[in-house]
């Protein structure tokens, strides 16, 4: 018979919720010749995906999730294209567009064999200095139906000189024209578009980006890297020049100093959410997916995960908060897309930077299994704090106790060297936690909330109805703005 140290032992492992038990992860099977650093992702129907690569090819891949998935050479040749949309839908003499390292392109498909016949340059307004790292993310699309590829600053040498751009983010409109509305981005490596045709795009910790973040782009804004702000001078330009930048200066007070500058909606707190944020994909599977529709997932290179947030807009400023939500992929995340069966597929790869997991390269999938997850669905900013909802009822009790949380602000430097610490971190009380009669929602009023700084919360002693811990029990709120 079981001892009864490990009979409780074994009660608390039951109660304890894993990952896996509700999002599981399926993998691509690759065959040996087919290296899939994967660049870009775009479902085609209900059994085809096809991704492109970093080494220029692009796949078409029937069956992917199969025993014997079939995978069809659709193209090859691109320069490390990071990025695929198909605007009009996909199919025979569709355009398919393809953000290359120097161009737009679109691809066709002339006569429905998912093979690309014709390739055509929309815009290759922007160069390149010869330096590996001037990547080119996109494109995305947004309301108008103009395309937006966000360009890598270079690291290091430039064997063909500087080049003008690099750290924007560049709007194509359907001519092929091309308007330069963004400046002071590093490594933007994600760029989508919101259900509502708003762009947003993710970028990494480094000089003068103190940690990763996720920013919507308007045009005429500055991001904080200096890096290219010198091609505001020129009369294409969309965006006034910010003049010098101070080196060393909080963002809350950097934001009161420099004109025009965009404070991200949400920070993503260095390794706690990972260490190089990637691709993003809003959820509009209706369901499909489990309970976090029109929610965004958010891809990282290193950790080989994916996060989750929850924004919403107070005045005119998008903050909101960013929660863990799956760990434990096979490598480094790029891209992400949901495609018809509302799974989410994950495009990795590791080369350049390097990453957890056991593989170089791939493509997976992350299944929601239909159970039902205890999570802080969503966090908002209230007048005197902040609303939680939960995925299920919380136990009264302990929802209700203001020692089931814990709560510290800080804020970010904006300065030259690489990544910056927590700064002026404080402790912020949670004075009274208020259960909703559905048990569904939780208003916490706290002591020591501060306008342009993270509010990590973490909710360690909250039970469900059922008595369930939560399955990630910390939150990070980006608070811009507190309502009125």
């Amino acid at each position: 018979m079981l001892s009864a140290s490990l009979l409780v032992a074994a009660a608390i492992l039951a109660q304890t919720p894993r990952e896996e038990d509700f999002y599981r992860i399926e993998t691509l099977k690759l065959p040996d010749e087919v290296v899939l650093e994967v660049g870009g992702i775009l479902p085609l129907d209900e059994s085809r995906v096809m991704a492109c690569t970093r080494r220029g090819e692009v796949w078409t891949i029937t069956n992917p999730w199969s025993e014997k998935p079939i995978f069809t050479l659709a193209f090859d040749g691109l320069q490390e294209p990071l990025g695929l949309a198909a605007p009009e839908g996909v199919g025979k003499g569709k355009p398919i567009y393809v953000a290359q390292r120097g161009e737009l392109s679109r691809m066709f498909d002339d006569d429905g064999d998912w093979r690309i016949d014709r390739l055509e340059t929309v815009c290759s307004d922007w160069s390149i200095s010869g330096n590996y790292h001037e990547y080119a993310f996109g494109p995305a699309i947004d309301k108008n139906g103009d395309f937006w590829i966000t360009l890598n600053r270079p690291f290091g040498s430039e064997p063909f000189g500087p080049k003008d751009w690099r750290g924007w983010a560049v709007r194509v409109t359907r001519d092929g024209a091309a308007h330069y509305d963004v400046a002071g981005l590093r490594s933007p490596c994600g760029v989508a578009a919101s259900p509502d045709g708003e762009i947003f795009y993710t970028d990494n910790q480094g000089e003068w980006c103190p940690t990763n973040k996720l920013a919507v782009l308007q045009r005429g804004e500055f991001h904080g890297h200096p890096h290219g702000i010198d091609s505001a001078k020129r009369p294409e330009s969309n965006v006034e020049h910010p003049g010098a930048i101070p080196d060393g200066i909080l963002m809350p007070d950097a934001v009161k100093r420099i004109p025009h500058l965009r404070l991200p909606a949400v920070w993503f707190p260095y390794d706690k959410m990972g260490k190089s944020a990637s691709g993003l994909a809003w959820d509009t599977t209706g369901g499909k997916f489990g309970p976090f529709e029109g929610q965004i997932f958010v891809g990282d290179q290193h950790h080989g995960s994916v996060m989750r947030v929850a924004l919403e807009k107070v005045g005119d400023e998008w903050q909101g908060a960013c929660f863990p939500f799956r760990m434990n992929f096979q490598c480094g995340i790029v891209r992400v897309a949901f495609l018809p069966d509302g799974s989410l597929a994950v495009g990795e790869t590791n080369r350049g930077w390097g990453s957890r997991g056991t593989k170089p390269w791939g493509l997976e999938r992350c299944v929601w299994t239909g159970v039902m997850p205890f999570e802080i669905h969503t966090m908002h900013a209230t007048p005197s704090g902040f609303r939680l909802w939960f995925t299920k009822p919380v136990d009264r009790t302990s929802a209700a106790d203001p020692a089931s949380y814990s709560c510290k602000t800080y804020t970010y430097e904006l300065h030259e060297r690489y990544g910056s610490d927590e700064m002026d971190t404080q402790p912020a009380t949670v004075k009274s936690a208020t259960v909703s009669d559905d048990g569904l929602t939780v208003d916490l009023a706290i002591d020591g909330l501060r306008e342009g700084y993270v509010h990590e919360l973490v909710a360690g002693g909250v039970r469900s109805a059922d008595k369930i811990p939560l399955l990630h029990a910390d939150a990070y709120y980006t608070l811009n703005k507190r309502p009125k």
